[in-house]
C-alpha cells in the first residue's frame, strides 16, 4: 500500500444535476463528475441515482432537479480541489460532500445483518407454525372418515 492510499478516506458527495432527467444526458454527466474524482487520484466507488425530486422553493429559476449519490476515496487535501472544479462545471447544480464514518457504517452494516436474520427466523417460525396448522387439519379430516 502507498502512502497516498493510506490517507484516502471514504467520501459521500449528494450531486444535483439541474436539467432534464434522461438517462443519456444524466449519464454523461456523472461520467463527468467521476471523471473529476478520478482525475485527482481518487476512486469511485458506488454511484446510486436517487431521481428526480421538486426542491421546496423555487432556486435560480429551477424547481426541479435529479439527485446522484457517489460513493468515492479521495485524498482529504484534495476535497477543496474537487468542490472548485465543481462550482466551474454548468451541469451541476449543487454538491454536498460528507466524509463517512467508519465506525458508524459497521455498526450499521451489523445492525443490518441483525435485522434480516430476525426476519428470516421470523419468517421460519411462520412457516413452521403453518405447516403444524396444515398437519392439524389434515389429522382432522383423517379422524373424521373414520
Amino acid at each position: 500500500m502507498t502512502p497516498s492510499e493510506n490517507s484516502m478516506k471514504k467520501y459521500d458527495g449528494l450531486y444535483i444535476f439541474a436539467g432534464s432527467a434522461k438517462d443519456d444526458v444524466l449519464d454523461k454527466q456523472v461520467d463527468k463528475v467521476c471523471g473529476e474524482i478520478t482525475r485527482l487520484d481518487g476512486n469511485v466507488l458506488t454511484t446510486e441515482v436517487l431521481g428526480k425530486r421538486t426542491f421546496a422553493r423555487p432556486m435560480q429559476k429551477r424547481d426541479n432537479g435529479v439527485y446522484v449519490k457517489i460513493r468515492f476515496e479521495l485524498d482529504p487535501s484534495q476535497v477543496s480541489v474537487l468542490l472548485g472544479r465543481y462550482r466551474l462545471t454548468e451541469d451541476v447544480f449543487r454538491v454536498q460532500i460528507l466524509a463517512v464514518d467508519e465506525r458508524r457504517e459497521a455498526i450499521l452494516a451489523r445492525q443490518s445483518e441483525e435485522r434480516k436474520a430476525r426476519e428470516a427466523a421470523r419468517a421460519a417460525a411462520e412457516e413452521a407454525t403453518a405447516n403444524e396448522d396444515d398437519d392439524s387439519e389434515i389429522q382432522d379430516e383423517y379422524e373424521d372418515d373414520e
